[in-house]
């Protein structure tokens, strides 16, 4: 007889009493997807993929996972998955001249073909939903020519390309999104955001002058994954302090 914990009869209750929506967010224990799952943690059955834990969100399931390295189809996930998030990602900012091929690789992996194998694996769990949502996350550069970014942009150009695609392939019964942040204030950018000149420095980048927070991009996602975003699919929306869009010089 399998016996469960007293937050797994919680979690479980409470999915079923209120048939709340299904919720994967791969990534969600740090920065945006820790964010996003803090956010709708209340109103979903969230369930977060990771490869820490250190910190647990109320109201929330999580399963120990590497992108790169484990199998999803081995997880007890719902048969119905409404929403699927994706927040794995990396910040290689090196010259061209310094980045070495095994660089591209493994942002190419992260970015990018994990995402595929995981789509793959849960295609018929997000089909049999009524109004399933995939979020992914590309960034700024891509639209953007940044110097340093050619490994990063690579890869995400490459998941915005395929992004795009997969919409076309799997309307109307599957809506595929990507957010393109630029800076955001989270752990995978702290070593950009070290003392309080760096951060000056990438506020005064921006038309609005300030970096992202967490917020700013969960605020985002919740509305893609959200009934309000039924009609909207196939897009690479901007969440960027403005400057994927305007000039200011």
């Amino acid at each position: 007889m399998q016996y469960l914990s007293i937050e797994e009869k919680t979690y479980k209750f409470n999915s079923q009493k209120f048939n709340m929506k299904n919720i994967v967010i791969i990534g969600g224990s740090h920065g945006i997807g820790r964010a996003l799952a803090t956010k709708l943690a209340t109103d979903s059955n969230i369930i977060i993929l990771s490869r820490s834990n250190d910190q647990p969100i109320p109201n929330t399931k999580h399963y120990k996972f590497d992108v790169l390295t484990d199998d999803i189809t081995t997880i007890d996930l719902p048969e119905t998955i409404d929403g699927l998030v994706y927040c794995p990602g990396s910040i290689n900012l090196k010259p061209f001249s310094m980045l070495k091929l095994d660089v591209f690789e493994k942002d190419i992996q992260l970015n990018f073909l994990a995402v595929v194998k995981i789509l793959k694996a849960l295609y018929n769990r997000l089909k049999v939903s009524s109004n399933a949502s995939v979020v992914l996350f590309s960034t700024v550069a891509v639209k953007v020519g940044m110097p340093f970014h050619t490994s990063v942009a690579a890869a995400k150009g490459a998941l915005e390309g395929f992004a795009k695609a997969l919409a076309a392939e799997w309307a109307p019964t599957i809506r595929v999104n990507t957010i393109a942040p630029s800076l955001t204030d989270t752990p995978l950018a702290s070593r950009l955001l070290g003392n309080n000149a760096k951060r000056e420095k990438m506020d005064a980048r921006h038309p609005l002058k300030r970096i992202g927070t967490a917020d700013d991009i969960a605020e985002t996602a919740a509305f893609l994954l959200s009934e309000k975003a039924s009609w909207i699919t196939g897009q690479v929306l901007g969440v960027d302090g403005g400057i994927g869009a305007l000039n200011l010089s």
